[in-house]
């Protein structure tokens, strides 16, 4: 089975899930129309490589398709848009 990934607004993070098993979390605040990343984290026993860069791409990609932005204070999110400069145009520099 291919992970999926999703948004879970009660628990305030996107998810990334085999099934029914959470495989990572990208936490989130949301301020408005601004999703502030504040922590992911990946099962280190998934034994998959490239969860984290999946998990990222779609929080982001679904943050873009509500007209969002985005602040990136988690290290492996700013990390990720830096290596990827086609997402930069979602960063804003501060958390209105």
């Amino acid at each position: 089975m291919e992970p999926t990934v999703r948004d879970v607004p009660e628990a305030d993070r996107f998810e990334i899930r085999d099934g029914e098993r959470v495989l990572g979390v990208a936490a989130y605040e949301r301020r408005g129309d601004t999703v502030v990343f504040t922590h992911t984290e990946v099962d280190p026993d998934a034994g998959r490589s490239g969860l984290g860069g999946t998990l990222v791409r779609a929080a982001l990609d679904d943050v873009r398709a509500r007209g969002g932005s985005v602040v990136p204070r988690c290290p492996f999110v700013r990390g990720w848009i830096d290596r990827h400069p086609e997402y930069a145009d979602l960063v804003v520099t501060t958390d209105r």
